[in-house]
């Protein structure tokens, strides 16, 4: 059974940088897609970074691109999430998700398979 552990969430100032970790167990996932989303109180889960497990493609959202990093790391079948030039409306709960997508990454959280159960990221102005 698939199984994502996030872990790395914390309390960080403005300007302040993250690294958030999702340990991904119980299957092969050479052949999945692997993202990130985060979700607001009051929000929908959003949709914030992604990539093939073979790094072969990357998408970030509007609102992270340029400032968070998205790789795998293969011989730990982890994913990690580099949050820097962090800002106060990066404040969410970070899912991490795998998924076998036949057209390879999606933005729609309802198109992942399995989610871990979330980190709290809190950044302060």
């Amino acid at each position: 059974q698939v199984r994502l552990v996030e872990s790395g969430g914390g309390f960080v100032q403005a300007g302040g940088s993250l690294r958030l970790s999702c340990a991904a167990s119980g299957d092969t996932f050479i052949s999945y897609a692997m993202a990130w989303f985060r979700q607001a109180p009051g929000t929908e889960r959003n949709f914030i970074a992604g990539t093939s497990w073979g790094g072969t493609s990357t998408y970030y959202s509007d609102a992270v691109k340029g400032r968070f990093t998205i790789s795998i790391d293969n011989t730990k079948n982890t994913v990690y999430l580099q949050m820097n030039s962090l800002k106060p409306e990066d404040t969410a709960v970070y899912y991490c998700a795998a998924g076998l997508l036949p057209d390879g990454l999606s933005l729609r959280a309802d198109d992942y398979d399995y989610w871990g159960q979330g980190t709290q990221v809190t950044v302060s102005s």
